[in-house]
């Protein structure tokens, strides 16, 4: 059995992700990100390397740190989820059927998850900048029925599809895999994982539907504030060990979002700028 934590580190109780205490919305922007300390910083940016921290030497390192942008490009990454001008970035329409979507030509992103995944909530801290923007956050699991589509300017669209499992629509997997299989402008799915209790059967079935699909995608670790650096770091591990073992198509590290502390967030943002071809020169 390898050793996943360095001894020295397991007397820690906190690390400066978890010790973070400030007024969350006012971390939306990376204006005021760049105002914290330099290792809070990095703890709202990267909360992996908080992570990275708690390992033992002879862990494999090889996938981390896949996608490391500099802050000056994430900071230049924020302004296709800022409105300005013609720059509008609003809900669109919902279909409940593939044959209802909108006809659309530029690049697309989805998002897919659990029911209670947090998806909602990822989607309202991504585009904390537009005022008004309606992004629906219920606490009753099952509250995304339908496949509501948000235009990001002349960018590329955000799709937030239906929550699968406790009280999905009947029509659940016949309406995501025809929207992933026939979508021909999307370019990314992004696969919600609980950061607490990590990938569940459930999930399985999801990544199952990707892999024979063939579509590339990636997995996203929710909530990652209510869980013990212990418990995220050994679940961080685990998934992506099955990513490396179980997948094909899947990038080779989850990333890690809180939307209550924005942590990580800044970092998704420049991730979905670039794979939509916005913000290509990334380092």
């Amino acid at each position: 059995m390898r050793t996943v934590f360095a001894s020295s580190r397991l007397l820690r109780t906190s690390s400066p992700l978890w010790q973070l205490r400030r007024n969350a919305a006012s971390l939306a922007s990376m204006q005021e990100v760049m105002k914290l300390q330099e290792k809070k910083r990095s703890s709202v940016v990267f909360p992996v390397r908080d992570l990275e921290k708690l390992l033992s030497p002879d862990i494999d390192r090889t996938n981390f740190g896949l996608f490391d942008p500099t802050m000056e490009e994430i900071t230049e990454a924020e302004r296709w989820f800022r409105p300005s001008g013609k720059h509008v970035i609003d809900y669109f329409t919902s279909a409940v059927r593939i044959d209802h979507t909108p006809e659309l030509q530029q690049p697309e992103v989805c998002f897919i998850g659990r029911s209670n995944v947090g998806k909602s909530s990822l989607i309202k801290s991504l585009f904390a900048l537009v005022p008004g923007i309606e992004v629906r956050v219920s606490k009753t699991p099952g509250h995304t029925k339908k496949m509501n589509f948000f235009k990001v300017g002349k960018a590329f669209t955000l799709v937030d599809m239906p929550g699968y499992g406790y009280k999905a629509p009947e029509d659940f997997g016949e309406m995501v895999e025809a929207y992933i299989q026939e979508r021909r402008s999307l370019k990314r799915t992004f696969l919600l994982v609980d950061g607490s209790i990590g990938i569940q059967k459930a999930d399985l079935i999801a990544v199952e539907m990707c892999e024979e699909l063939g579509i590339p995608y990636v997995i996203i670790m929710t909530k990652i504030d209510r869980s013990r650096p212990a418990v995220l770091v050994t679940q961080f591990m685990q998934i992506q060990d099955f990513i490396k073992s179980q997948t094909l198509g899947c990038f080779p590290e989850p990333f890690l979002v809180s939307s209550l502390h924005f942590s990580g967030i800044h970092l998704l943002r420049c991730f979905i700028a670039h794979v939509t071809g916005n913000h290509p020169k990334v380092s």
